[in-house]
C-alpha cells in the first residue's frame, strides 16, 4: 500500500522565521520611473553626430542606468532600434476616390476589357564581376561575388501586368523619356488590337500630359493612383519578384544580358502562356517592328535558351 502523505505542522515561531525569509530580497534598482525616463528619451531626437539612438547611447545619456537593463527593458517592450522602416503617407486629398477607381478596375472591370498596370525600372546597371564560392580555413565553403566589377551601362526596364491573366509585357529601353513611354503604350496597342484598354499609371510626368496620344486612340484609357501610393500598381509586386530573383547578385555581361534574365524568368513563373516578341510577331505594323528597344518575351517563351551567349544571340536578331 502507498502511504499517505501527512501534513507537517509547524510551530509559529519556525513559520514566521521561514516567511520572513521568503519574502527577504533585494530591493530593485531601477523601477516605473527609470522606465518612463527611456521611454520619453526615445522620443527625443539622439544627440548631435548620431543617427539613432543605440542601446549603448542611452546609458550614456542616463547616466545612471546600466546598459543591461536598457538592453533587457528593450526586449520586454519589443522595443527594436536596429531595424529601421520606412513609410509614405499619401498627402493627395482625393486618395478614397482615386483608390475606390483603380480597386474597382481589378475587381470588376468593365466587359471585354483589358486592364494593365504600367510601369518603368529605371537605371537597371549591368555589373560583370567574379562569382563563385570560397573555401574558408575552417573548411566553410561560402557562395558570394568579387568586390570590384565591371560596368556594362545601364537600360529602363518598361512592363505591363496584364491583371486577368497575370501576363507580363516587357522592353527595354537606354533612356526613360516620353517617347519611350508612348513607344510603349503603341506596343501594347498593338498586342491588344481592336480592344479597350484601361492602364493604371502612377504620377510621372512622361505619363501625364499625353492628351494627343489619347486622342489618337480613343480605345485606351489611362486611371493614375494616388500619389505617393505606388503600392495601389501591381507592377511593382512584379518588379520586387525581378529584383529579387533576377538581379540581386547576379552577374550581366552587358544590357542584352540583362534583358536575357527578364526572358528566363518569365518563362519560369508562367511556362503555360503564350509567348511573342512585340518586335518580331508577324502583321504588326512596320513602326512597331522597328522601334527603338529592345523587346523581351511575354512569359512561355518555347524555344530560346537561358545560357548567356545564345541571349546574345537572340537579342541580335
Amino acid at each position: 500500500m502507498i502511504p499517505q502523505a501527512r501534513e507537517v505542522r509547524l510551530k509559529p515561531k519556525i513559520r514566521k522565521v521561514l516567511e520572513a525569509r521568503s519574502r527577504a530580497g533585494k530591493k530593485p534598482i531601477y523601477g516605473q520611473a527609470t522606465n518612463k525616463r527611456i521611454l520619453a528619451l526615445l522620443e527625443e531626437p539622439p544627440p548631435q553626430g548620431y543617427a539613432r539612438w543605440t542601446g549603448p547611447l542611452l546609458a550614456k545619456v542616463l547616466g545612471d542606468v546600466d546598459v543591461q537593463y536598457v538592453w533587457r527593458f528593450l526586449r520586454e517592450h519589443h522595443i527594436d532600434l536596429a531595424a529601421r522602416k520606412s513609410w509614405c503617407e499619401s498627402n493627395d486629398p482625393e486618395f478614397a476616390a482615386k483608390a475606390a477607381n483603380v480597386v474597382g478596375l481589378y475587381v470588376d472591370p468593365s466587359a471585354k476589357a483589358i486592364v494593365l498596370c504600367v510601369d518603368e525600372k529605371p537605371s537597371i546597371q549591368a555589373l560583370e564581376r567574379a562569382q563563385g564560392y570560397l573555401k574558408l580555413p575552417n573548411g566553410r565553403a561560402l557562395t558570394g561575388q568579387s568586390h570590384d566589377y565591371k560596368r556594362h551601362g545601364t537600360t529602363t526596364l518598361f512592363a505591363a501586368l496584364e491583371v486577368a491573366t497575370g501576363r507580363i509585357i516587357t522592353a527595354h529601353s537606354k533612356r526613360r523619356r516620353r517617347v519611350e513611354f508612348l513607344g510603349f503604350m503603341n506596343s501594347l496597342v498593338a498586342a491588344f488590337p481592336n480592344r479597350e484598354l484601361h492602364v493604371i499609371l502612377d504620377n510621372l510626368n512622361t505619363h501625364k500630359k499625353n492628351e494627343r496620344w489619347l486622342k489618337r486612340h480613343p480605345n485606351v484609357h489611362f486611371h493614375f493612383i494616388p500619389t505617393r501610393s505606388s503600392w495601389l500598381n501591381q507592377i511593382e509586386t512584379w518588379f520586387s519578384i525581378l529584383q529579387g530573383q533576377s538581379l540581386d547578385g547576379a552577374s550581366f555581361t552587358g544590357h542584352r544580358a540583362v534583358a536575357g534574365a527578364h526572358r528566363c524568368l518569365h518563362r519560369s513563373l508562367q511556362r503555360d502562356s503564350r509567348a511573342i516578341r512585340l518586335d518580331q510577331e508577324e502583321g504588326l505594323p512596320a513602326a512597331v517592328q522597328k522601334s527603338a528597344y529592345h523587346s523581351t518575351l511575354i512569359p512561355g517563351t518555347r524555344s530560346h535558351s537561358c545560357h548567356a551567349d545564345h541571349l546574345h544571340r537572340s537579342s541580335d536578331r
